[in-house]
């Protein structure tokens, strides 16, 4: 099995420290069906629960916390110490200096220049997200934003990534990124969204760019692939989740879930208008 990496300036890894771990993992745990493995040694302080799927490694949560729980974007990087550089260069903020994590890979969190977190990963040994875009996986990060225009800005000069205007939403893309992914582990990929009618250079997608809704603050926003909306929120709420808001478009069936510690997230049924 080729695992899956992840070329400089593309997302690669989410994680949550939430208040209450053992809470946090009965709840993601009985909503996705993940297993968890501790990535701490015993008696630390702390504890960096790996979220599985299938044996494959989805997302982490840590903690404990003591700040609201939010769900985090990590990019990829070549060098953190000379990404974190350029990105100051570029208008960031650093919030905590590169920093090794064992042999996993080493890490930096920054925030743009609107305030918004968002972290950098120097993959060793951890690659990132080895299982994505199925049911109960990581689908995108979104960058909710006051001013996209600024954003798009800042994150095209940080990162190389380039905007589409597609009408009902921009799309964010990291060119070369399709490539990766058809030499590595997903050769169907242009044959497959092809088929559904994807935009050209979906391949590259990496994320997605809204503006700020009245009362929401900017923020990297996280969604998962489910494979059945309505299904996924029904249990949401029985594990003792909150149902903030549900959307239908026309290739998306979505619903913004508050997990019961308070991190909010999307769950994502794709719909695409071919059936």
């Amino acid at each position: 099995m080729t695992n899956r990496t992840y070329p400089h300036g593309v997302p690669c890894w989410i994680d949550t420290q939430q208040p209450d771990v053992d809470a946090a993992t009965a709840f993601y745990g009985g909503l996705f069906g993940w297993t968890f493995d501790d990535a701490m040694p015993s008696g630390a302080p702390s504890r960096y629960m790996i979220a599985k799927l299938d044996g494959e490694e989805v997302c982490a949560i840590a903690g404990p916390g003591e700040a609201t729980p939010v769900w985090r974007t990590y990019i990829a990087v070549d060098d953190a110490d000379a990404a974190v550089d350029g990105l100051v260069s570029a208008g960031a903020t650093v919030r905590s200096a590169p920093a090794n994590h064992g042999e996993e890979g080493r890490a930096a969190a920054l925030t743009d220049p609107e305030g918004i977190e968002f972290r950098i990963w120097q993959a060793g040994r951890r690659l990132g997200a080895q299982v994505v875009n199925r049911p109960g996986t990581w689908n995108f990060s979104d960058l909710h934003t006051g001013d996209p225009a600024a954003a798009i800005a800042f994150y095209a000069a940080a990162f190389g990534w380039q905007a589409d205007d597609l009408g009902f939403a921009t799309l964010l893309r990291r060119p070369g990124y399709g490539d990766h992914l058809e030499a590595t582990t997903d050769p169907d990929i242009r044959a497959r969204q092809a088929e559904v009618g994807a935009q050209p250079g979906f391949e590259d997608a990496i994320a997605w760019v809204a503006r700020i809704s009245t009362g929401e603050r900017p923020h990297w926003h996280v969604s998962f692939t489910v494979a059945d909306r309505d299904k996924t929120g029904a249990e949401a709420e029985r594990l003792g989740a909150r149902i903030v808001r549900q959307d239908d478009t026309q290739w998306t069936r979505t619903a913004l879930v508050r997990d019961p510690q308070g991190a909010e997230f999307t769950v994502s049924q794709f719909t695409p208008p071919s059936g």
